[in-house]
Formats: structure tokens, C-alpha cells, sequence
């Protein structure tokens, strides 16, 4: 019987070394992320988790909250150099340069995307549009308005904490559809255009999608409520009874959605700091600006050794501290969370005058069966 020759010993150690490298090869799967840059252009990329956290700065911690197989609450984290969402069936990372989609292939993200890529490519180069263009404001309005304004009542933005919401019928926007509150973007201001942070646009287009899915979803279940009470009222029966029973659990899953949504965009309004995170693209610049003057000063010491060195010391010292601590007018932002808050404040309350109807004549039919 002929037995199969031993490998050699350094055949064997090299045979050794390869399978461990392709298990751990293995063990690194790469996943196809769709990228959206600030320059309107979109493709396919293969990436592993170690390379984002590199291209993002964000930590493993935070990347989970996107793995599709894991289910999280609806979360908006400010980082460094990066916003991650979860907001329902949208998730992304958004830069000061580009936007990162996981699951874009997905049938329930295909909207998302095709409105991010259209938003962002006709946002492309909007400081040679011309100021006034598709604007209803009035000269007196537009001179004080801020960039959000278009789509808030002209007489400023309502406050969160003393908004009726029964009288915004769901929606932040008079005049508009809801579910829609499109948000004007470059709203002139004194004669010249307020180009919105690219890292702005992406989250309200991120906004805008989470919460018209809700308004969908709490509208629909809206229309199959009162039919079925109706029908409950003029004909107990069990079939009549498990459809009500059905539609609560519906309802009551629907709010915790809608509340988690709600509370996230509160939590953010209430936290200035959490606010100023997410400032990328001033951030950016700011960090450019003082490698510059660091880079400047550094010549400067080295050509000009001579005289006035202690002034120059003074003057560098004091350069680096007024770069070294950067605060963003978060006005900006704030309006942007405010009109989306008012508008997923005003579905919860939708939600909330459905339960009611539904628990005081369903409950009170049910034991009148019982």
C-alpha cells in the first residue's frame, strides 16, 4: 500500500501559517457601503469595519449600531468627525465630506437613497445659484430669517416645550404637505447665500425619511382603527374583537417608535455640547486652519531668530489659543432639529387620540364579553 509522502517541516509550518491567516482573513468580512461625496458623485465600495473606523474616527462600540443583525433604538451620535444615525430602516455616517449607506440595496432604503443623491447632487456648487431663487419670503422676513426658516412659520419657530401639537396636525410646516416639510437650505440673509454644512443637508434628509415613514405607518393604521371600532360598536363578535386587539398592539408598537424618535431629537436640543459635535465641517476647517498657523509659525521661528523673538513667542501662543477652542453658533442646527421635533411630536399625538377611543370602547366591550 503506498502511503503519501510527509510534507517537509518548512512545508509544513508554511501550510500552517496560511490557514490561520485565511481564518483570520475570514473573520474580517468586508460589506458594500454606498458613498455619497459632498461633490454629488455616488458609487460601491468594499470595506471592512477597521477601515471605516479609520476613514470615520468612530469607535466599534458605535458601529454596531448599524449592523443590520442587531436591533437598536433609534440613535443619533455626534462624534469627531463623524454623525452616525439609526433612525428606523435609514442608517448612515455622515462626514463633513461624504455620506456612508450600509444597506442601500435594501428595498425600504431605496427612497432614502434616491433622495439624498438628488438632494446632494442639486445642492452642488449652490453659491453661484442665485439668491432668491424659489423663495416666498418677503424682503422684511428674509433679511432675519435663518437658513431653516422657509419651512417654519414666518414668525419664528415654535418652541418645543410650548408647541400645541393637536394644532400642527403632524406636520412643523403651514402650507405643506405632511410628512414634508422640505427645508429651505440657502435662504439669502442680507443679499448673500447661507451654504448649509453638507453634513446638514445629509441629516435632514435623513430626518425627512424616518419621519414621513412614521407619518405613513401612524396615518394608515389611523384609517383601519376607526372602521373596526365602528364595526365592534355595531357587532360584538370575536373576529370583530381580535381585529381591535391586532390594531392596539400595532398602535402601542407604532408610539414606542415614535417616542424613541421623539426623545432623541429632544435629548439633542437640550444638549448644546451634543449639538456643537456635530459641527463637522466648521471642525474641519478649523483643524486645517491651525496646521496651517502652526505651519506658518514654524517657518517663522526658523527664518527669524534674531530680534523680537519674546513678542513673537507672545503673539504665537496667543494664535494657537484662539484656534484651540472652537464654538459653533448652533442656531442652525437647532432650527433643523426643531422643525423635525414639532412634526414627530405632532404623529405621537396622532397616535395618542387613536389609544383612546380604542381603550375606552375596546376594553369596554371586551368585558362585556367576558
Amino acid at each position: 500500500m503506498m502511503r503519501s509522502p510527509k510534507p517537509a517541516p518548512d512545508e509544513d509550518i508554511h501550510h500552517r501559517i496560511a490557514v490561520g491567516t485565511a481564518g483570520r482573513r475570514k473573520g474580517t468580512v468586508n460589506r458594500a457601503w454606498l458613498v455619497v461625496s459632498d461633490s454629488g458623485r455616488s458609487y460601491h465600495e468594499e470595506v471592512g469595519k477597521y477601515s471605516i473606523m479609520r476613514r470615520t474616527g468612530l469607535p466599534g462600540r458605535d458601529l454596531r449600531v448599524l449592523d443590520p443583525l442587531l436591533s437598536y433604538p433609534s440613535t443619533i451620535l455626534g462624534r469627531e468627525r463623524a454623525i452616525v444615525i439609526n433612525l428606523e430602516h435609514i442608517k448612515a455616517i455622515i462626514t463633513a465630506t461624504e455620506v456612508l449607506v450600509p444597506n442601500s440595496k435594501d428595498p425600504m432604503v431605496a427612497p432614502f437613497v434616491q433622495d439624498l443623491q438628488s438632494r446632494v447632487f442639486s445642492s452642488y456648487g449652490a453659491p453661484q445659484q442665485e439668491a432668491g431663487e424659489g423663495s416666498d419670503i418677503d424682503g422684511d422676513a428674509m433679511g432675519k430669517a435663518s437658513p431653516y426658516s422657509p419651512s417654519l412659520p414666518v414668525n419664528g419657530v415654535a418652541s418645543r416645550h410650548g408647541v400645541d401639537a393637536s394644532k400642527q396636525n403632524g406636520s412643523p410646516v403651514s402650507g405643506l404637505p405632511e410628512g414634508s416639510p422640505e427645508l429651505g437650505l440657502d435662504v439669502p440673509v442680507d443679499g448673500r447665500i447661507n451654504v448649509v454644512p453638507f453634513e446638514f443637508r445629509a441629516l435632514e434628509v435623513c430626518l425627512e425619511s424616518a419621519c414621513r415613514c412614521l407619518e405613513s405607518e401612524t396615518l394608515t393604521l389611523e384609517k383601519e382603527a376607526y372602521p373596526a371600532l365602528d364595526e365592534l360598536t355595531s357587532k360584538i363578535s370575536t373576529l370583530n374583537l381580535e381585529r381591535v386587539r391586532q390594531i392596539k398592539s400595532r398602535l402601542v408598537a407604532l408610539s414606542g417608535r415614535v417616542q424613541k424618535v421623539r426623545d432623541e431629537l429632544e435629548h439633542l436640543l437640550d444638549d448644546d455640547m451634543d449639538m456643537a459635535e456635530m459641527y463637522l465641517t466648521d471642525k474641519l476647517t478649523h483643524q486645517r486652519a491651525g496646521e496651517s498657523s502652526s505651519r506658518i509659525n514654524l517657518e517663522n521661528d526658523a527664518s527669524e531668530q534674531e530680534d523680537g523673538d519674546d513678542e513673537l513667542g507672545v503673539e504665537t501662543e496667543s494664535s494657537q489659543e484662539s484656534l484651540g477652542v472652537l464654538k459653533p453658533n448652533i442656531e442652525e442646527l437647532e432650527m433643523l432639529l426643531e422643525a423635525y421635533f414639532v412634526q414627530i411630536d405632532g404623529t405621537l399625538n396622532k397616535l395618542s387620540h387613536t389609544d383612546v377611543p380604542i381603550y375606552s370602547l375596546g376594553m369596554h366591550e371586551v368585558e362585556g364579553v367576558c
